[in-house]
């Protein structure tokens, strides 16, 4: 898609938008912006046929995620999900938003025979496309799902999901919360606050401080658990517990968008055209997995799991070059630390050897 194309599409997407918002009343919160603008169908940034996932910025692509970084990652993944899958005693692995689908190749590949059924839950029909043409190889094993199925067993991963959901912004003005959300003046959009009983969990707030609230997401983690048999899942993605989340000094929250490998964060502008994010909140997510009936196997740093689950080796005994870009997944400032690692489980009684060392669970 060129240049003119992608204008054309994010005009198409911002006239959708302000319709939305007249239809409104002249004002929409910023989660039913953040919807549209990523999930429109044909026009939202993961429902259009703009490419998204990728090393570099001459590829194309707007970022990069674990899986694409190195093949290292969706092996070490591997040794951490053989482990649940004989738990659970199923051969079913589920991956939700299995973008371009190179951790569904990794994990394929690595745990070959040991997967009867790799499902995948995506919502993108272009992505469905494209995963089905990049994971021919293992077409007899995959089947492709747009919603929850009644029951899931087996083992579950989400990489780099829950960032994507939509998130409520919130204004502390030194008096009381407002809910951010957007108003329209012609073609352009514009940020408007409502009072509102919303807030975050207590603490201590400076004055002009805008943090977010994670309602789509503990949705889906309430609902998936309703669907949970015997299962255990597995959530990798930046974010922080919740007293690092909502520290003092987080003034300006975790909103950020992504277009060509930069980042920057006006989600008003170049709608459709970039990624929006939000930083997880695990200590919400892990409240909200356990008040559904569900136990927390462990939470820790990205760096932490992997090697915990043979990184080293695997690098060792990988090419330098191979070796040096799987260095970036466990390194502090690069992957290593932002990045964090929950996992979840019904019915599952076992150790998860990715927490064997540096399991932050009481950080929670």
């Amino acid at each position: 898609m060129g240049d003119g194309e992608g204008a054309s599409l994010s005009a198409r997407l911002q006239r959708r938008i302000a319709e939305e918002i007249q239809r409104h009343g002249g004002w929409l919160g910023f989660d039913r912006f953040m919807a549209l603008a990523l999930y429109e169908p044909g026009l939202g940034y993961y429902a259009n046929d703009l490419r998204k996932f990728g090393a570099m910025p001459a590829s194309g692509s707007d970022f990069v995620t674990a899986p694409e970084m190195s093949a290292l990652f969706g092996r070490a993944l591997a040794v951490q999900l053989a482990q649940a899958l004989d738990a659970s005693g199923s051969a079913e692995l589920w991956e939700f938003g299995a973008g371009s689908g190179a951790l569904a190749a990794q994990l394929l590949d690595a745990l070959g025979e040991r997967i009867g059924t790799y499902h995948v839950i995506e919502l993108s029909a272009t992505l469905r496309q494209r995963q089905a043409q990049r994971l021919q190889p293992w077409a007899h094993k995959l089947r492709w799902h747009e919603r929850l199925p009644a029951r899931i067993d087996g083992v579950i991963v989400a990489n780099e999901v829950l960032d994507a959901m939509p998130v409520q912004l919130l204004h502390w003005d030194g008096q009381q919360w407002h809910e951010r959300g957007v108003a329209c003046d012609g073609e352009r959009f514009g940020w408007q606050d409502r009072p509102t009983p919303l807030a975050p969990p207590p603490g201590e707030f400076v004055p002009g401080t805008v943090t977010e609230r994670h309602t789509h997401a503990l949705a889906f983690v309430r609902t998936l658990a309703e669907r949970m048999g015997r299962a255990a899942a597995f959530f990798i993605d930046y974010g922080f517990p919740e007293a690092e989340y909502y520290h003092p000094q987080r003034v300006g929250g975790t909103l950020m968008c992504h277009r060509a490998h930069r980042a920057d964060a006006d989600p008003l502008v170049d709608v459709g055209l970039k990624d929006i994010t939000a930083h997880v909140d695990f200590s919400a997510v892990a409240l909200a997995a356990q008040d559904a009936g569900l136990e927390v196997l462990g939470y820790t740093s990205q760096a932490h799991f992997l090697i915990n689950c043979g990184l080293p080796a695997l690098m060792a005994a990988a090419p330098l070059a191979q070796a040096a870009h799987a260095q970036r997944l466990i390194s502090e400032h690069e992957m290593g630390e932002l990045f964090k690692v929950l996992a979840v489980a019904r019915g599952l009684g076992f150790d998860a050897l990715g927490f064997a060392r540096g399991d932050r669970s009481h950080r929670l």
